[in-house]
């Protein structure tokens, strides 16, 4: 529940409220790194998804493709290269030009 808990509100580890009876922050970081490790998390999402796969429990239509991280078909045209655009350096916003300094008398 602690693991849960962090990764849905972004509370530091450090600040898990001890109430909730979960141990230590330290404790749950170390409990959610040797999960990932032994690969509980990988296999846990292939259970839910084969359980919600047959009983129709999953809505497709909702389902989205990151098409950046798919490998092209062969024969794929190559797209043309993009030329790198050079920035121009921004005036400051934060200040305003100064006359120089000069040595007091």
């Amino acid at each position: 529940m602690g693991i849960l808990f962090v990764l849905r509100s972004g509370t530091p580890w450090e600040l898990l409220p001890r109430e909730m009876g979960c141990g230590s922050g330290m404790t749950c970081w170390r409990r959610l790194r040797d999960w990932q490790k032994a690969g509980v998390w990988d296999r846990l999402q292939q259970t839910l998804l084969d359980r919600l796969g047959r009983q129709n429990g999953i809505d497709f239509s909702r389902a989205s493709l990151d098409s950046a991280s798919i490998a092209a078909k062969k024969g794929a045209r190559r797209r043309a290269r993009t030329r790198p655009i050079e920035a121009s350096p921004a005036r400051s916003v934060t200040s305003s030009p100064m006359r120089r300094a000069s040595p007091s008398r």
